[in-house]
C-alpha cells in the first residue's frame, strides 16, 4: 500500500524577506507640521493627523459652517474670561495625533502661541457632523476617548440633535446623552451655561 504525502509548495520566506515586508510609514506631529510649513500638503485641503496617518476630510457645506459659527460665537460669549474657545484649530492628542475639531473649549493659558492644547487643557470638544458623521462617531470619538478628553459633543446635522459623550474609559465613552433641537444642553465643565440647541441647529 502506497501512502501519498502532501508536499508544501509554498515558497519559503527567509528571515531577511520577512524583515523587509511592506509596512506603513507613520508621521509624527512634528513631521506633519514641517510638511505643512514646506507646502507639501496641498493648501486649503482639509487634512488631519490621526494615529500617524494623514486623513483627508470631506468638504463642509453651509449648514456645517453656520452651526460651527453660531456655536463658537455663543460659547465664546458665555465663557469669556472662563475658557478659550478655539474654532477649527488643532489639538495635540499625542505624538501621532493632531486633529482639528470644529470647536475646542480649553483652559485659559497664555502660551498657546508656543504650544497647542493637549488633552489636559481640553474641557470640551465639539464635532459638527453631516458627511463626516460616521467617521466622527467611529474613528475620532475613539481617539478622543483614548486621549482622555472629558467630554465630546457630536452635532448631528442629519437628525438635528446633539450627542454628548463623556466618562472616557479604555478608549470608549461610557456615558451618552442625546438632546434634540427642542432641548437645551450644558457642558459638564460649566453646568451653569445652558445653550438652546435650536439656536445653532437651524432648519
Amino acid at each position: 500500500m502506497t501512502t501519498m504525502t502532501e508536499i508544501d509548495t509554498t515558497p519559503a520566506v527567509s528571515p531577511q524577506q520577512r524583515k523587509h515586508s511592506p509596512t506603513r510609514r507613520l508621521f509624527t506631529v512634528e513631521e506633519y507640521c514641517a510638511m505643512a510649513e514646506l507646502g507639501i500638503l496641498e493648501e486649503g485641503e482639509r487634512v488631519e493627523l490621526l494615529d500617524g496617518e494623514i486623513v483627508v476630510m470631506p468638504p463642509i457645506g453651509e449648514p456645517h459652517e453656520d452651526s460651527t459659527d453660531r456655536l463658537g460665537s455663543d460659547l465664546g460669549y458665555v465663557l469669556r474670561g472662563r475658557a478659550r474657545v478655539r474654532v477649527q484649530n488643532s489639538v495635540r492628542l499625542d505624538d501621532y495625533g493632531l486633529p482639528e475639531p470644529d470647536i475646542a473649549v480649553v483652559r485659559l493659558r497664555d502660551d498657546y502661541h508656543r504650544a497647542r492644547p493637549t488633552p489636559a487643557d481640553v474641557l470640551l470638544i465639539i464635532e459638527v457632523a453631516d458627511t463626516s458623521l460616521e467617521f466622527d462617531r467611529e474613528v475620532k470619538l475613539a481617539r478622543y476617548a483614548a486621549a482622555g478628553i472629558t467630554e465630546v459633543w457630536i452635532v448631528n446635522l442629519r437628525m438635528r440633535q446633539v450627542e454628548g459623550h463623556s466618562d472616557p474609559v479604555d478608549g470608549t465613552y461610557r456615558s451618552r446623552r442625546v438632546v434634540t433641537a427642542q432641548g437645551r444642553i450644558s457642558p459638564l465643565a460649566f453646568p451653569d451655561v445652558s445653550l438652546a440647541v435650536a439656536d445653532f441647529l437651524l432648519e
